[in-house]
Protein backbone atom coordinates (compact mmCIF):
# COMPACT_ATOMS: atom_id res chain seq x y z
CA UNK A 1 0.00 0.00 0.00
CA UNK A 2 1.31 3.46 -0.96
CA UNK A 3 1.45 6.82 0.87
CA UNK A 4 -0.69 8.20 -1.71
CA UNK A 5 -3.64 4.93 -1.26
CA UNK A 6 -3.00 5.62 2.95
CA UNK A 7 -3.74 9.34 2.73
CA UNK A 8 -7.21 9.14 0.57
CA UNK A 9 -8.27 6.17 3.01
CA UNK A 10 -7.52 8.30 6.22
CA UNK A 11 -9.26 11.32 4.45
CA UNK A 12 -12.54 9.21 3.29
CA UNK A 13 -12.36 7.47 6.43
CA UNK A 14 -12.63 10.95 8.18
CA UNK A 15 -15.23 12.54 5.92
CA UNK A 16 -17.18 9.48 6.66
CA UNK A 17 -16.85 9.83 10.48
CA UNK A 18 -17.51 13.85 10.12
CA UNK A 19 -20.85 13.20 7.97
CA UNK A 20 -22.02 10.41 10.94
CA UNK A 21 -21.22 13.27 13.30
CA UNK A 22 -23.45 15.18 11.40
CA UNK A 23 -26.34 12.82 11.12
CA UNK A 24 -26.23 11.99 14.85
CA UNK A 25 -26.21 15.88 15.43
CA UNK A 26 -29.71 15.92 13.39
CA UNK A 27 -31.33 12.94 15.46
CA UNK A 28 -29.99 13.90 18.99
CA UNK A 29 -30.16 17.37 19.13
CA UNK A 30 -33.31 19.16 20.74
CA UNK A 31 -34.07 22.61 17.93
CA UNK A 32 -33.70 23.47 14.71
CA UNK A 33 -30.96 26.06 15.86
CA UNK A 34 -28.41 23.27 17.16
CA UNK A 35 -29.38 21.08 14.17
CA UNK A 36 -28.29 23.58 11.84
CA UNK A 37 -25.20 24.02 13.17
CA UNK A 38 -24.07 20.56 13.81
CA UNK A 39 -24.74 19.90 9.83
CA UNK A 40 -22.98 23.04 8.60
CA UNK A 41 -19.70 22.60 10.92
CA UNK A 42 -19.85 18.50 10.35
CA UNK A 43 -21.18 18.45 6.97
CA UNK A 44 -18.79 20.89 5.21
CA UNK A 45 -15.83 19.24 6.83
CA UNK A 46 -16.81 15.89 6.10
CA UNK A 47 -17.56 17.16 2.12
CA UNK A 48 -13.69 18.80 2.17
CA UNK A 49 -12.16 16.06 3.46
CA UNK A 50 -13.61 13.24 0.94
CA UNK A 51 -12.85 15.82 -2.12
CA UNK A 52 -9.65 15.56 -1.11
CA UNK A 53 -9.04 11.68 -0.86
CA UNK A 54 -10.91 12.19 -4.49
CA UNK A 55 -8.57 14.68 -5.89
CA UNK A 56 -6.21 12.25 -4.62
CA UNK A 57 -6.88 9.27 -6.32
CA UNK A 58 -7.38 11.21 -9.67
CA UNK A 59 -3.78 12.62 -9.02
CA UNK A 60 -3.00 15.73 -11.30
CA UNK A 61 -5.80 15.86 -13.90
CA UNK A 62 -8.80 18.40 -15.36
CA UNK A 63 -10.66 15.99 -12.30
CA UNK A 64 -8.60 17.40 -9.40
CA UNK A 65 -9.36 21.41 -11.14
CA UNK A 66 -12.73 20.40 -10.84
CA UNK A 67 -13.23 18.57 -7.80
CA UNK A 68 -11.07 21.76 -6.28
CA UNK A 69 -13.79 24.42 -7.66
CA UNK A 70 -16.47 22.14 -6.02
CA UNK A 71 -15.11 21.52 -2.61
CA UNK A 72 -14.87 25.36 -2.46
CA UNK A 73 -18.50 26.08 -3.83
CA UNK A 74 -19.62 23.44 -1.13
CA UNK A 75 -17.20 25.36 1.21
CA UNK A 76 -19.26 28.99 0.83
CA UNK A 77 -22.35 28.11 0.12
CA UNK A 78 -23.64 25.42 2.68
CA UNK A 79 -22.43 27.35 5.61
CA UNK A 80 -24.25 30.25 4.10
CA UNK A 81 -27.20 28.08 3.58
CA UNK A 82 -27.36 26.71 6.86
CA UNK A 83 -27.55 30.31 8.20
CA UNK A 84 -30.27 31.68 6.06
CA UNK A 85 -32.14 28.81 7.02
CA UNK A 86 -31.93 29.88 10.42
CA UNK A 87 -32.55 33.20 9.93
CA UNK A 88 -35.84 32.59 8.09
CA UNK A 89 -36.67 30.90 11.25
CA UNK A 90 -35.26 33.57 13.78
CA UNK A 91 -37.57 35.87 11.24
CA UNK A 92 -40.44 33.93 11.90
CA UNK A 93 -40.37 33.81 15.70
CA UNK A 94 -39.38 29.77 15.92
CA UNK A 95 -38.00 30.08 20.04
CA UNK A 96 -34.75 28.19 20.31
CA UNK A 97 -34.32 25.51 23.37
CA UNK A 98 -33.77 26.33 26.47
CA UNK A 99 -32.89 24.44 29.94
CA UNK A 100 -36.17 25.90 30.84
CA UNK A 101 -37.54 23.27 28.40
CA UNK A 102 -35.74 20.33 29.66
CA UNK A 103 -37.12 21.27 32.67
CA UNK A 104 -40.55 21.18 32.04
CA UNK A 105 -40.11 17.95 30.30
CA UNK A 106 -38.71 16.06 33.53
CA UNK A 107 -41.33 17.54 35.73
CA UNK A 108 -44.03 16.16 33.09
CA UNK A 109 -42.74 12.87 33.00
CA UNK A 110 -42.60 12.35 36.27
CA UNK A 111 -46.33 13.59 36.48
Amino acid sequence: MTITELLVILLVAAGTFFGFVAVVGIIRLPDLYTRAHATSKSDTLGIILTLGGVALVFGADLAVAKTAILGVFLFVTNPTAAHAITRAAYDQEITPWTTDDATLQATEGEE
